[in-house]
């Protein structure tokens, strides 16, 4: 059943969505590759979701590697995945390689807090 758009602004369109998904410029990608913070940091906070980045410690939440946790080596932007450390597999050459998760499939439970990282949270938790 087809449902009316809600606003002018913004297309329904699968087409545009997908083509501005896709070709989106880094800045926006960081805000796509959010993750969801854990239920103690989110009482901490105040704070639902936060950008991730490159030293938070995550756990693994969905998929065959559910519960695995480890620290986040790579924020691949390009291809919108994360490589977290001692998250491998073995190639038929015996050669290891990171396993990319979608950022909505972790769930961060330590974070690599900075100056700036402080300031995002206390603008967001208002």
């Amino acid at each position: 059943k087809h449902i009316m758009k809600r606003s002018n602004t913004v297309s329904s369109s699968r087409r545009k969505s997908r083509k501005a998904h896709l070709s989106a410029p880094s800045d926006k990608r960081r805000v796509i590759m959010s993750a969801p913070l854990s239920k103690d940091l989110r009482a901490k906070y105040g704070v639902r979701s936060v950008p991730i980045r490159k030293d938070d410690v995550v756990t693994i939440v969905r998929g065959g590697k559910k519960n695995v946790s480890g620290k986040v080596t790579t924020c691949y932007r390009r291809k919108y995945i994360i490589h977290i450390d001692g998250h491998t597999r073995e190639k038929a050459n015996h050669q290891t390689v990171d396993i990319g998760v979608h950022p909505s499939n972790v769930v961060i439970t330590a974070l690599k807090l900075d100056k700036n990282r402080l300031e995002l949270l206390s603008r967001k938790k208002t």
